[in-house]
């Protein structure tokens, strides 16, 4: 029994044990619950005091909460705590903050109290970027411990739209808007900001003060019954930006002024003031769209009591006084003192001041340094080009070479003013943009020098850095426009591979995949190009491909084509291909041009002299821009900038080569005969120069192959002459004295002293030479041709030069009595069978049919090459292989055919063979010799 009752009493305090343990947890969870739930509590009104704000709490607790709640007094007691310290670090450390950061952002009247700046007219280009922030007054946090003021201010010009609400005060709401347009008009020059003004509720007087700016157009107050047109007209600017300016891929004004360090155009400010009520439902959709495509096209909207809801960045301002109000840059807690406003008159008068700046700068003469920028070579042409070419009411108008205007045509009469047009252009884009990224070539069919002052010249050593190639006096020289075309079609082809390789489309992007590459945007300008296309032949056919090819596809690759006339619709090459001329978007017409512009479109036929319509809609008549065009050709004005430019180049530069079809290239100057040396294993010839971009010269291997034999044709000795002896200097330069046999025959009187001078030259470079006349011709023929037989490759090699050969065809003809052989065919052997055994014939015949009547029955590719002048197409079929031969004579030209190499003929240019001592002297400069056009504009 006493077990039992030990065991029960073991079990009982057990038991009680369990119980009190059971209790003391249960008691802890219910003060940890307790505590959890205060907690909770006072977490939730913290948060509820954050949303509402501290200030807004402890001015209407009920709003948050039971004011007797412990949580809600414990949260309250710590949001106090919280903003004190804050408060503390901010009374500290916040307003000279923000000042300092206000004094950066907003230099000059965009920060300044308006003493400080008012009636003074802006300086600042819009070409730098904006301020970021635009003072409205000072701020302060009125429920701080010690409150300190720091200025209030709000983005706007390429950052924000601005919502003002008046709470029913809108006279203020007018101060407000007045005070901060003024900050914008004072700090630009005058003319970069423009006013759009809509006052539901007054028929006159809004903005009273700003007045004066209309009648310069830099305010514009629209009807209050007529909103649709204010709306109107800012839709169209956003649709002439992004159809225009925006096309090479820029997203914004602002992108594409820091990218070409301009901006062509103002911004534009629309302010509209309404009464709370809402717009009708299409103006309101209009306007949203404003809201939302305006800023990348430079324009901002301020709206005072009207609904604005988009997602482009918006600022809010709303009233709460006469001079108070609370903005969204500060936040609901400060409160914002707006700045004193000026008095009307003193408004007035600064913008009278603006407006007459903006008059007299507009009146002012543009003259060529005003299209020319304080820094050269800043610009990139990875993008497109761009350049002023004139002014209107002095406002600078811009022409844009890109994808979206790749090519540009211009039109004219002569004495227009096209030459004066394009050194204007030509100095605008030179000035801007380096070497490495621009390369111009350029060329003129006129009968004149206009392109040669960018050449070097006898008075004046500079040429223009830019320039690769300058063609002149090419009227009749159309071959040599089809070789620039033939060229950019190469380089065409060149970059399009390079883009391939980097999978790349485009020239933007291949010069970001490459940037260690040289990939600068070509100009090509043809002024009085339709003479290249003034025939029905291969030319044109040529010419025109290569155009149209260039035209489409030259865009995407950097190629820009300037083609300068004064009529494009006379050339027949282009009847029934409209497409060539869709690529040139951009057209230029001068006064009385015809058929440049759309045919709805003669605003050209009244242009005043030195103006020029620029159009870059392809010549529709709502994208005329009318320019007047400063005069480029004066002294002092593109060969000053060319002299200083000039200067900028390190002594490695190479000047461009200049094509002056007036001109024959001298043979002692051409890097192909300098380059020539000896021994060499096969001999090349230099005949003539291609007429082609790079200048090669024309030439022919004597190589130990049947027919390497050379014929001059025609009677003109004075170029005859100058083939046989380039032919006959160019093969001595490439023997060792010794190494070769020269055999001299001039076999008529006129030729007596171009003769001796090629065999002085040969003797006093060591090499053996036998002179001989018509005496001496058939002995040597015979000697000639008993030397071939048994001759072996180590022989020295034997070339016959024939002055007149057909002068000595009576004495050749003569057969010896005792061989019955005669001189002609000793002649014929050695044509036939002398290169094979190193023994070649340079010979002149005067007319083609002498050549025949030498060659016999024998075939005519013993005559392996031939350069022919005065000789008409039809005569030289036989030697071309039986080809059509579309040719005729034209001065110090000839055509010139190798059958081992070539296809067709080809034009050449003899050589001048003045000596080393007396060099040709290109062309003199245009600034130098020509006054006529600088007369006459053109």
């Amino acid at each position: 029994m006493g077990k039992r009752n030990e065991r029960r009493s073991r079990v009982e305090a057990a038991f009680e044990r369990l119980r009190s343990s059971i209790a003391t947890a249960l008691g802890a969870a219910d003060n940890e619950h307790a505590r959890v739930l205060a907690e909770c509590a006072q977490q939730d009104y913290a948060l509820r005091i954050a949303q509402a704000g501290t200030a807004a709490a402890q001015r209407d607790p009920e709003e948050i909460g039971d004011p007797s709640s412990s949580a809600f007094q414990a949260a309250m007691r710590e949001a106090l705590d919280d903003r004190a310290e804050i408060f503390a670090e901010w009374t500290a450390t916040g307003p000279d903050q923000l000042t300092q950061l206000m004094a950066e952002v907003a230099p000059g009247s965009a920060g300044l109290p308006w003493s400080d700046w008012l009636g003074e007219v802006g300086t600042r280009e819009s070409s730098a970027p904006p301020p970021e922030l635009w003072r409205l007054g000072t701020a302060v946090v009125p429920d701080s411990p010690d409150p300190q003021p720091f200025p209030a201010a709000v983005p706007l010009l390429d950052e924000s739209h601005l919502r003002i609400t008046t709470d029913g005060n809108p006279e203020a709401a007018e101060t407000l808007v007045q005070n901060l347009l003024l900050r914008l008009l004072s700090h630009f020059q005058p003319g970069s900001v423009r006013l759009h003004v809509w006052d539901v509720a007054h028929l006159t007087g809004t903005l009273p003060g700003l007045y004066p700016l209309t009648r310069a157009g830099l305010l514009t107050a629209h009807d209050p019954t007529r909103l649709d047109e204010m709306l109107d007209a800012l839709s169209d600017h956003i649709r002439r930006i992004h159809t225009g300016a925006l096309l090479g891929g820029h997203t914004s004004l602002r992108a594409l002024a820091e990218e070409k360090g301009h901006r062509s155009e103002p911004w534009r400010i629309g302010v509209l003031f309404g009464n709370g009520e809402p717009l009708r439902e299409e103006q309101q959709q209009q306007l949203q769209r404003i809201a939302r495509s305006g800023p990348a096209c430079g324009i901002q909207l301020i709206v005072v009591d009207m609904s604005l809801t988009v997602s482009s960045a918006i600022e809010s301002v709303r009233l709460t006084g006469e001079d108070r109000a609370r903005l969204s840059t500060t936040g609901p807690e400060a409160v914002v003192h707006l700045d004193e406003s000026p008095s009307r008159n003193e408004v007035t008068k600064a913008c009278a001041s603006i407006a007459e700046a903006f008059l007299a700068r507009r009146a002012r003469v543009r003259t060529f340094d005003d299209l020319v920028p304080d820094q050269y070579w800043a610009h990139s042409s990875r993008s497109g080009l761009q350049a002023p070419v004139g002014f209107d009411e002095g406002e600078p108008v811009w022409i844009t070479l890109g994808d979206s205007s790749p090519h540009t045509l211009i039109g004219g009469p002569s004495g227009s003013g096209k030459t004066n047009f394009l050194y204007g252009m030509l100095g605008g884009l030179a000035a801007r943009y380096s070497p490495d990224e621009l390369e111009l070539y350029l060329l003129d069919f006129k009968e004149g020098v206009s392109f040669a002052q960018f050449t070097p010249g006898k008075r004046d050593p500079s040429w223009l850095p830019h320039a690769q190639l300058v063609g002149v006096n090419v009227n009749t020289d159309r071959e040599f426009g089809l070789a620039l075309l033939r060229f950019l079609a190469d380089e065409m082809r060149r970059r399009a591979e390079a883009a391939k390789e980097h999978e790349v489309t485009k020239l933007e992007e291949l010069r970001a995949e490459d940037p260690n590459g040289r990939w600068p945007r070509i100009v090509a300008v043809i002024d009085e190009f339709q003479y290249l296309f003034a025939d029905r032949d291969n030319v044109t056919a040529q010419a025109t491909a290569l155009l149209e090819d260039v035209a489409r596809r030259g865009r995407s690759q950097g190629i820009h084509l300037v083609l300068a006339s004064q009529d494009v619709s006379g050339i027949e090459a282009f009847w029934g291909k409209p497409a060539i001329f869709e690529q040139f978007i951009l057209r230029i017409a001068l006064p009385k041009a015809r058929r440049v512009l759309g045919e709805q479109n003669n605003a050209a036929m009244e242009l005043p002299r030195w103006h020029a319509v620029v159009n870059h809609e392809s010549g529709v008549k709502h994208g005329n821009e009318i320019a007047r065009i400063p005069d480029a050709t004066a002294r002092n004005t593109f060969d000053a900038l060319q002299l200083e430019l000039w200067k900028q180049l390190d002594d490695s530069a190479v000047p461009p080569r200049l094509f002056d079809g007036s001109n024959l290239p001298a043979l002692s100057t051409l890097d192909d005969y300098r380059q020539l040396s000896a021994p060499v294993g096969t001999p090349e010839v230099l005949l003539g120069q291609i007429i082609d971009v790079d200048g090669t010269a024309a030439s022919v291997r004597l190589s130990r192959s049947p027919g390497r034999n050379i014929a001059v044709i025609g009677s003109v000795r004075v170029d005859a002459v100058s083939v046989l002896g380039a032919a006959t200097l160019s093969l001595a330069r490439q023997h060792l004295p010794g190494g070769i046999k020269f055999t001299i025959a001039g076999l008529l009187d006129d030729v007596d002293d171009d003769v001796h001078r090629v065999v002085d030259e040969l003797r006093a470079a060591g090499h053996d030479v036998d002179l001989v006349g018509l005496d001496g011709i058939e002995a040597a023929m015979a000697a000639t041709a008993d030397s071939i037989d048994g001759r072996s490759g180590a022989d020295v090699p034997h070339c016959l030069v024939l002055y007149a050969a057909d002068a000595a065809q009576t004495t050749l003809e003569r057969k010896d009595p005792t061989t019955r052989v005669s001189g002609l065919d000793h002649l014929r052997k050695i044509l036939k069978q002398g290169p094979e055994s190193r023994v070649h014939v340079i010979g002149w015949w005067r007319s083609a049919n002498r050549v025949k009547n030498t060659l016999g029955m024998g075939p005519v590719d013993d005559i392996g090459a031939w350069v022919a002048f005065d000789v008409h197409g039809q005569e030289l079929a036989t030697f071309a292989a039986g080809q059509v031969v579309s040719w005729s004579p034209r001065a110090r030209r000839g055509l010139f055919f190798d059958r081992a190499v070539h296809s067709r003929p080809e034009v050449i240019l003899p050589f001048d063979l003045g000596t080393p001592d007396t060099p040709q002297v290109p062309v003199q400069r245009a600034a130098e010799e020509i006054e006529v056009w600088e007369e006459a504009g053109d």
